[in-house]
C-alpha cells in the first residue's frame, strides 16, 4: 500500500434512483471506476445511522449500519420487495441532492415491508447474526430504536418512563415484550446492511481496492451507546452531560465548535481495560480496511466545555488516555490499520504520541498557503508517512476556495503550484499531491470534477444543507478515469 492513491466520496454521494447512494449497483460501478483510473482506496464517510441533521458524525449507534444505504433492488431480487412499491415515490429534489426528509418519510415503511415478507422464509442465517451481535450492541441498539420511536422520537433522556430511561431490569423487560415485533424489525435492518456490506465490500477488495472508513471518536447523546453505557461518559446522577466535546476556536470558525457529545470517563474506562473503545474499534476493522480515527488529538488532551454553553469559548483541555490506549489495543486487537485525523492546532504532545504509534496523519493543501515556508501543509515539508488531500469533506472544493481564499493565500498557492497554461487550478493541486512525498493522496470526487462551493459536503458548525452532494451518473466516464490513472503513472502511485 506504500505510495497509492484514492479518491474521497462518500457511499450516500453515489447515483441512484432513490433519493442517496446505497450499497448497490452504483456502488460497485463506482469500485470498477476506481480500478480503472488507477486507485488503491476509497475512502467514504462513516456508516452510522444518521439522526437529527443527517450529520454522519452524530448517530443513533456507533456499531450500527446507516439503513438508509440498503439497497432496495437487492431486496427486491431477494423476493423481499415489488418494484412498484418503492420505484414511484418522491425520493429526490430536482437539483439531485440527498433530501433526508423525504428519505426519513418514505424509506422505513418500504423497508417494513420486506421485513414482514422476510419473516415468512428461512431465518436461520438472520438468528446467527443475531446471536453473533446481541450481547455486543444489537440488543441494546434495537431496543433503543424501538422504545425512541414509542416516545415520538425524543432522545432517550427525554423518555416520560424513568424506568426505561434508566434501564430498570422491570420496565426493560416490559418494553422488550410491548415493542417485540419492533425491536425484530430493526434487528432485520441491521441484518440486512451487514449482509450487502460484506458482499458489497468483498467485491471492492478483489479489485484490490481497501475501504478506508472514518470512526468518529465520539458518540452522541442521542444514541444506543450512551443509553446503555451510561457509567462511561461525564454524566451527572440524572444522566445529563456535565461536560461536552467540541474544539476552540480555530480557521473554522471564531466561537470554535461545541458538537455537544459527551465526554468519556477515560480513568473508568482504564479500569475496565477501555472494553467497550475496543470492541468499537474491532468492529470497525471488520467494516472497512483502514480506519480513520476522527479527532485522534483527543488521546492525547481532549476539549472539555462546561454543559451547558452557547458555544465553545469557554473549554479547557483535559489530559486523554494517551499512549495507553493504543498498547493496550495492539494487545488486545493485534495490527488493525489506523489513519489518525491529527488536523488543528497540534502540541508538542500530540506529535510524540503520533511518532509514538506510528499512524499517517493528514495533509491538506487547502491549508498550506496563508503562513510562511514553515507551513506544515506545504509539500516540502511532509515526510512520507501521511495522506494529503486537496480538502476533505470539511473543506470547501478547490474551485469554491480560489473564489474565496484571501489574494495573499491565493498568490502563493498560485506562486509555489504553478499551473499549466490553461490548467484548472483544482487539478493543479491533485498534480501537486501526487507528486509529492506522501505516501498517500487521496483526493475528493468533486475535485477531480472541478466542482464549485454547491457541491461542498460539510460546513462546520452550520446545521443544514450539509451532507447532500452526489454525483451524477454521467461524470463518471472512461475518460476521467484515464486522466486519473496517466497521474497515477506520472507520479508513481
Amino acid at each position: 500500500m506504500k505510495r497509492s492513491a484514492g479518491i474521497l466520496m462518500s457511499i450516500t454521494s453515489l447515483p441512484s434512483p432513490y433519493g442517496i447512494g446505497t450499497i448497490g449497483k452504483a456502488a460497485y460501478e463506482f469500485a470498477d471506476f476506481l480500478k480503472e483510473a488507477g486507485q488503491k482506496i476509497w475512502q467514504i464517510l462513516p456508516v452510522g445511522q444518521t439522526s437529527y441533521g443527517d450529520s454522519p458524525y452524530q448517530s443513533f449507534s456507533s456499531f450500527a449500519g446507516n439503513p438508509y444505504m440498503i439497497d432496495l433492488d437487492v431486496l427486491r431480487d431477494e423476493g423481499l420487495l415489488f418494484e412498484d412499491e418503492y420505484n414511484c415515490l418522491p425520493w429526490q429534489e430536482s437539483d439531485g441532492k440527498v433530501n433526508y426528509g423525504a428519505i426519513y418519510y418514505y424509506r422505513y415503511p418500504v423497508l417494513r415491508k420486506a421485513y414482514k415478507r422476510f419473516l415468512n422464509g428461512d431465518l436461520s442465517d438472520f438468528h446467527r447474526f443475531c446471536d453473533q451481535n446481541n450481547h455486543i450492541w444489537l440488543d441494546d441498539y434495537a431496543m433503543y430504536m424501538s422504545v425512541k420511536a414509542y416516545f415520538d422520537n425524543r432522545s432517550w433522556t427525554d423518555w416520560d418512563d424513568s424506568g426505561i430511561r434508566m434501564r430498570k431490569p422491570t420496565s426493560m423487560a416490559y418494553y422488550s415484550n410491548k415493542l417485540g415485533e419492533d425491536i425484530g424489525f430493526w434487528k432485520f435492518v441491521q441484518y440486512e446492511f451487514f449482509k450487502q456490506w460484506a458482499k458489497f465490500k468483498k467485491y471492492v477488495n478483489s479489485l484490490g481496492i481497501k475501504i478506508l472508513g472514518d470512526m468518529p471518536i465520539y458518540v452522541a447523546m442521542d444514541s444506543a451507546d450512551t443509553w446503555a453505557n451510561p457509567q462511561i461518559f461525564q454524566l451527572d446522577q440524572n444522566l445529563r452531560p456535565t461536560n461536552v466535546a467540541g474544539c476552540p476556536p480555530d480557521y473554522f470558525s471564531k466561537t470554535g465548535q461545541l458538537w455537544g457529545n459527551p465526554l468519556y470517563r477515560w480513568d473508568y474506562l482504564k479500569q475496565q481495560g477501555y472494553d467497550w473503545w475496543f470492541k468499537r474499534l474491532k468492529s470497525a476493522s471488520q467494516l472497512f480496511d483502514i480506519t480513520r480515527i476522527d479527532h485522534f488529538r483527543a488521546f492525547d488532551a481532549y476539549y472539555s466545555i462546561p454543559y451547558p454553553a452557547e458555544n465553545a469559548i469557554n473549554g479547557k483541555w483535559i489530559e486523554g488516555p494517551g499512549l495507553d490506549f493504543f498498547i493496550k489495543m495492539k494487545e488486545r486487537l493485534g495490527n488493525i490499520e489506523i489513519v489518525a485525523e491529527d488536523l488543528g492546532t497540534l502540541t508538542p504532545s500530540v506529535y510524540k504520541l503520533m511518532a509514538d504509534v506510528g499512524y499517517p496523519g493528514m495533509k491538506i493543501l487547502e491549508f498550506a498557503f496563508g503562513s510562511g515556508d514553515d507551513n506544515p501543509y506545504l509539500p516540502h515539508n511532509y515526510n512520507n508517512n501521511c495522506i494529503v488531500y486537496t480538502g476533505t469533506h470539511d473543506n470547501d472544493t478547490v474551485l469554491g476556495w480560489e473564489k474565496t481564499a484571501p489574494d495573499h493565500e491565493l498568490m502563493h498557492a498560485y506562486n509555489y503550484l504553478k499551473p499549466y497554461d490553461g490548467e484548472k487550478l483544482s487539478w493543479t493541486m491533485i498534480r501537486t499531491a501526487y507528486k509529492s512525498k506522501a505516501d498517500y493522496a487521496i483526493i475528493q470526487m468533486q475535485d477531480f470534477l472541478n466542482l464549485g462551493s454547491e457541491a461542498r459536503m460539510n460546513t462546520p458548525s452550520t446545521l443544514g444543507c450539509n451532507w447532500a452532494w452526489r454525483v451524477r451518473k454521467s461524470d463518471i466516464t472512461h475518460q476521467l478515469a484515464g486522466s486519473i490513472r496517466q497521474l497515477v503513472q506520472q507520479s508513481g502511485r
